[in-house]
């Protein structure tokens, strides 16, 4: 299963375990996979760990990309609703995963998958978003690939890393599923 090709059937979410923490190590630690993300790479165990106890459950929506039982990245689903009720039918979905596993087809899988299931377990939900870094086009492609359009590029959006960031938004409507 390690080959250049992966039977993407071999692909399941679930939530996070505590037994995660060594494969959430794996990816976590390595600055190509978070280069883009909010977050530096994890230095410690502890790192892995707070993720999985602590921030996994602040998203609506949060699981383990596994390949069997190993979790080989992460998908999350986070609301906008609370004291911004114009945006209560909105949410956002983010994805990380292990470089190693880059280029497999699997973002894109699990992505379609997690749209789908999104509108069906958020009935309210309108609008599914994402934020993609202008430089990260393998992710700009798995969204593409996903069904979600692109609408624009949002300038210096975000500060990260010490960096003003240009970022591109994406989204996939619910009347837009299975159309």
């Amino acid at each position: 299963m390690e080959q250049d090709t992966l039977d993407l059937a071999h692909i399941s979410l679930r939530p996070f375990q505590l037994s995660d923490a060594d494969d959430v190590m794996v990816w976590a630690t390595d600055e190509r996979v978070t280069k883009f993300c909010s977050w530096e790479p994890y230095t410690s165990k502890h790192a892995a760990v707070d993720f999985i106890l602590n921030i996994t459950t602040k998203f609506l929506w949060c699981r383990a990309i596994c390949i069997g039982d190993r979790a080989i990245g992460s998908v999350s689903v986070q609301s906008y609703s609370g004291d911004d009720k114009a945006r209560a039918k909105a949410a956002e979905i983010g994805y990380i995963l292990g470089s190693k596993y880059w280029g497999k087809g699997i973002a894109t899988k699990v992505v379609k998958q997690v749209v789908e299931m999104a509108f069906v377990d958020l009935p309210d939900l309108v609008r599914l978003e994402a934020l993609v870094d202008v430089e990260n086009v393998g992710s700009q492609r798995v969204l593409e690939k996903a069904g979600f359009q692109r609408e624009g590029i949002l300038r210096k959006f975000l500060f990260l890393k010490g960096k003003s960031r240009d970022m591109v938004m994406f989204s996939v409507l619910s009347d837009e599923i299975g159309a």
